[in-house]
């Protein structure tokens, strides 16, 4: 479990580009402005892609970990 551990701690932090953008595209009411989604449309969609490929890959990485803690 110490090796689970000390490679876990190697991992950098990741800042998802959707995070920003979102407080981008948000008018001051917390609502969706709908001239800046349009404005940032290609960004917000390649955010998107990216956070989507994080979240498997972060999937992916629980598997192994389970799987590691069973053997």
């Amino acid at each position: 479990m110490d090796g689970i551990i000390e490679a876990l701690k190697q991992v950098p932090e990741v800042r998802l580009r959707i995070i920003k953008l979102a407080w981008q595209v948000t008018g001051e009411d917390g609502s969706m402005d709908a001239g800046q989604m349009l404005f940032h449309i290609k960004e917000l969609e390649e955010s998107v892609s990216e956070a989507q490929a994080y979240s498997s890959a972060t999937r992916e990485a629980a598997r192994c970990l389970r799987e590691m803690d069973r053997s």
